[in-house]
């Protein structure tokens, strides 16, 4: 979040870990039966993400619709908080048209929080 431009008052980082004992097919077997657990958009989500340097160490960031993707497919109260910030920050409506682009690809529960969040305001 603080990437983006958005000042919270934890120091957490939050990490997808791509090793590549986690991408052997052997490690999720157990969890394709209830469906494939990283989604398409999920992957572009990779794809797409940036390098920042975080307390002198580059990591890859996810784009600031991506982050609200993100944030939207996990839901919580602290999630729609922070999707709010973001959209408070400048650039608005070309985020807003970037996340409704790639909404579709998101579950019910997702998309009627972002029509809640941007409906809010």
């Amino acid at each position: 979040m603080a990437v983006r431009g958005v000042s919270r008052s934890t120091r957490d980082v939050d990490l997808l870990v791509v090793d590549s004992e986690c991408l052997s097919p052997a490690t999720w077997e157990s969890l394709r039966a209830h469906g494939d657990p990283l989604q398409p958009w999920q992957a572009r989500v990779l794809e797409r993400a940036s390098p920042s340097k975080i307390e002198e160490v580059s990591v890859p960031v996810a784009t600031a619709a991506d982050l609200v993707l993100l944030k939207l497919y996990a839901g919580g109260p602290q999630d729609a908080w922070d999707v709010e910030q973001l959209l408070a920050g400048p650039g608005r409506a070309a985020l807003v048209a970037e996340v409704d682009a790639a909404l579709g690809t998101l579950p019910e529960d997702s998309r009627r929080l972002w029509a809640r969040i941007v409906g809010s305001r």
